[in-house]
């Protein structure tokens, strides 16, 4: 029998499609949302239903769910899509994993929410364009982008929070504390930066080599590429006629033939290659400098044991909101993953100071 925590899901999960189809401009995908969110509030009252709950008694939208929806409005709905997929498939998994577990028959349905959506749009007489244009906004979305914004401030406030508490045991949170607190920001966010660059640019890179690669089998080699069209088509389940067809008729757009092979072949999403490696450097730079600035801060305006208790009270409020937002793509308790980042954070702080004290001592010895 499911928990209240399943209702929830449901509930919540229904809510945020309800809020995409609301600001979705294509009318086609709205109603895909539209779908998604009646048939989770379906899953929702069979739920209550099965735990002789009334209807009327149905819980509202979590805080998590209301926040995510504010998110939406400020930064686009592409990021709520994008954390919703990501929830789905992990309680896909787990529900697998339990399965398997406790050796419980696989029915096949255990991951029928992340397949939903393409159910929907193949059911729906939508146009190939705008199926194209829904798989590209939903693999690349910013589920991924707000994660990494919560990431990088984290890598940022732990590491520097770390070396500034190292470098304050060892001379007191005198002299030194704010220059080095200062150089770790600047080093850690320029390595991040450059990171992220040499991330993005070689993966551009070897994906248009891959892609040119295979506008060169099409040119060269159409009969080979006509019969890989056409086993993809009937692994769709498209029957061998049919998919010979269609793999003919593709072919003659070299263009789109050569679009589809990326896609299914080699798994590129072209779209993904436009992005700037100097924008998701730059952006790298930036989200680890504002979780790095937390704890050196007190340091501008004060030195000595002040300066170290109001830099851990900043670095723990601000490992503590880190931990909070993570819950938005757990959905775990924000006292539980807010205060887990507390200790985990102090913890490392907390060793770093201690070993700089050692060194004081040594070196004042």
């Amino acid at each position: 029998m499911p928990d209240f925590r399943s209702i929830k899901t449901e509930v919540d999960a229904s809510y945020l499609y309800a809020q995409l189809a609301a600001h979705e401009e294509d009318k086609a995908v709205a109603s895909i949302f539209e779908q998604m969110s009646a048939i989770e509030k379906g899953h929702a009252e069979a739920f209550l239903k099965k735990m002789n709950i009334p209807a009327e008694q149905m819980p509202a939208p979590s805080f998590r769910a209301r926040a995510l929806n504010r998110i939406g409005k400020l930064f686009g709905y592409d990021y709520v899509l994008g954390i919703l997929m990501d929830t789905e498939k992990t309680l896909s998994t787990s529900l697998l994993s339990v399965k398997k577990k406790n050796n419980m028959p696989l029915t096949g349905t255990e991951n029928n929410h992340v397949k939903i959506l393409s159910n929907i749009i193949s059911n729906s007489g939508i146009s190939g364009s705008t199926i194209a244009r829904f798989e590209t906004r939903h693999r690349s979305v910013g589920g991924n982008a707000l994660r990494a914004a919560v990431l990088g401030g984290n890598d940022g406030l732990v590491s520097n929070f770390s070396l500034v508490m190292g470098v304050a045991g060892a001379t007191q949170g005198q002299e030194g504390v704010l220059l080095s607190g200062l150089a770790g920001l600047l080093a850690g966010a320029l390595s991040m930066a450059l990171g992220e660059w040499i991330s993005v640019k070689s993966s551009q890179e070897l994906y248009e080599n891959q892609m040119e690669i295979e506008m060169e089998e099409l040119q060269t080699s159409p009969e080979n590429e006509m019969k890989e069209l056409e086993l993809i088509y009937k692994a769709k389940g498209i029957p061998d006629e049919q998919a010979r067809d269609m793999a003919s008729q593709l072919l003659k757009d070299p263009e789109h033939a050569h679009a589809l092979l990326v896609r299914e072949e080699l798994g590129i999403n072209a779209e993904e290659l436009k992005g700037s490696a100097f924008e998701a450097a730059l952006y790298s730079f930036f989200l680890f400098a504002v979780g790095a600035i937390i704890p050196v801060f007190p340091f501008m305006f004060l030195s000595g044991t002040q300066a170290i208790l109001l830099s851990a009270g900043a670095s723990a409020a601000g490992l503590f909101i880190i931990g909070a937002a993570i819950t938005l793509f757990t959905g775990k308790s924000i006292w539980y993953s807010g205060l887990r980042q507390v200790i985990f954070g102090l913890a490392a702080a907390a060793i770093t100071f201690g070993i700089g004290k050692m060194i004081g001592v040594t070196l004042a010895g």
